[in-house]
């Protein structure tokens, strides 16, 4: 299958592994349960916005985590960032739940952070910018084609 995601890989000659499965919503968790990943190596997209004016943000964490508000706003020097519901997401990013990939949101006006633990595996799976489309990237290629901010910016799910 190939879409913009795919494609703009190609034309930067990023080397990366395009895992494909039924285009069903799935979280990160059960997409590492697919294809047999580590569920700390499949990194989602969460969508978050600020109480002020300004660019919403992507926060790009572990599968088993969840984006913390209270680091991230810290992070950005703002009083509170809250997560948005599935549909102002999708409105936001113009993808579907599950299909919400930071590489198909470059140059769209987002802040983007990436958790500090992506540097800790040689790959990473994010999502392909569609549902059922899963990539495998080098947490570096990730990081030169986002420019993300860079920080401890996820929390446990079960904390």
């Amino acid at each position: 299958m190939v879409n913009n995601v795919v494609r703009f890989l190609n034309a930067k000659k990023v080397r990366y592994k395009l895992l494909e499965s039924p285009p069903v919503h799935r979280s990160a968790v059960d997409t590492a349960k697919l294809f047999n990943l580590d569920p700390d190596s499949v990194f989602k997209t969460i969508v978050m916005k600020k109480n002020t004016p300004g660019k919403p943000i992507l926060c790009i964490v572990p599968g088993s985590y969840t984006a913390d508000e209270k680091k991230v706003a810290a992070l950005l020097k703002e009083k509170k960032v809250s997560v948005v519901t599935q549909n102002e997401a999708e409105r936001r990013t113009k993808a579907e739940a599950g299909g919400i990939s930071p590489l198909a949101l470059i140059n769209h006006g987002f802040t983007m952070l990436l958790d500090e633990s992506a540097e800790l595996y040689p790959e990473i799976a994010i999502s392909g910018g569609q549902r059922g489309m899963t990539i495998l990237i080098a947490p570096h290629d990730l990081i030169q084609l986002t420019s993300p901010i860079i920080a401890d910016i996820a929390r446990r799910t079960d904390e």
